[in-house]
């Protein structure tokens, strides 16, 4: 759906609205003037008018309606082609929700397509229109306050990631059994997410701020090196935590395989300790008539003390190897 469609000429928002089809015609041969225009999820169909009245490229296009794609930037003649992975943190499940955004930025036009919940445009909207000075700079403002939002976003989220991953490790090396494998997994599979979303952006964003690109104007290009530094510190907290995360893994299946020999030990322990009264009481169960002390008045309480003497015995000995 169409989000919203607005003209800025000089720094402000046009006052009134414009139809789509208008949008183009509004800001033709004017140097001060670009349309910006917000969709979110758009069907085929509704994206095809768009398309047609920027003379957006096919292949952008399809990516752009389909989604699922990895950060980068194409040039398709006078056209940058921006992807975005969005990424929002909900505390409540402790999940990463991940979304995109691509970013059509041309002559007089930006054309922003968001998928997914992550990461509202409109409070950027609002920001931009009180920023008369940014405005007259063009779409290229526009497109570095997306990014901006964008990679801003990832900080609250490496946090919340950061703090479920320390809670995971108390939990591991707590002095219970609680088994936290398959959170350890699923908080790996966050980072691994989260780092397909920094780690490809630092190209494209290296680019706005190497390469001379029309439709980015000078003024705002020195901006986009604070962005490049800020998702650099994110992709390299999201590496961090997937080494600490191996770590943790690492140490909770030695853990495990520790307390299974522990496990077997007083298994082995207490079977040898049962073994000697089972042992004896099947020897003079065997009902032979010459068997030695078998008519002995003492036998009984004797074999219980030999029984009972050679237990405790092993009981002390397993106990000072720490078997029990």
């Amino acid at each position: 759906m169409i989000v919203d469609c607005a003209v800025y000429q000089d720094g402000r928002r046009r006052a009134g609205g414009v139809e789509l089809h208008d949008a183009y015609d509004a800001v033709r041969g004017s140097d001060d003037s670009w349309v910006w225009i917000g969709l979110h999820e758009p069907g085929a169909e509704e994206f095809d008018s768009v398309a047609r009245e920027f003379e957006l490229h096919e292949l952008a296009v399809e990516d752009a309606i389909k989604a699922h794609q990895r950060p980068k930037l194409e040039i398709y003649g006078d056209t940058i082609f921006l992807v975005l992975r969005t990424a929002c943190y909900v505390d409540k499940t402790e999940d990463v929700e991940l979304g995109q955004i691509m970013l059509f930025v041309g002559r007089g036009f930006i054309v922003s397509v968001r998928h997914g919940p992550a990461t509202d445009l409109h409070p950027v909207r609002l920001r931009m229109e009180e920023r008369q000075d940014l405005l007259r700079c063009g779409p290229s403002a526009v497109l570095h306050a997306i990014v901006d939002k964008v990679v801003d976003d990832y900080a609250p989220v490496v946090l919340g990631v950061a703090d479920d991953v320390e809670d995971v490790e108390k939990e591991v090396f707590s002095p219970g059994r609680p088994n936290v494998t398959e959170r350890i997994y699923k908080l790996k599979r966050e980072t691994v997410e989260l780092h397909r979303a920094t780690d490809p952006l630092i190209e494209p964003l290296g680019r706005l701020v190497r390469d001379e690109f029309d439709v980015v104007d000078d003024r705002i290009q020195p901006y986009f090196r604070d962005v490049v530094d800020h998702v650099k510190r994110a992709n390299e907290n999201v590496e961090s935590l997937r080494e600490l995360l191996n770590g943790i893994l690492e140490a909770n299946l030695t853990q495990v395989g520790v307390r299974q020999n522990e496990d077997m030990r007083k298994i082995t322990a207490w079977a040898a300790i049962a073994a000697i009264p089972t042992v004896i009481g099947a020897i003079y169960g065997m009902n032979f008539q010459h068997m030695p002390e078998l008519h002995w008045r003492l036998g009984y309480p004797a074999a219980l003390l030999v029984m009972a003497t050679i237990c405790f015995l092993l009981y002390r000995k397993f106990k000072q190897i720490g078997w029990l």
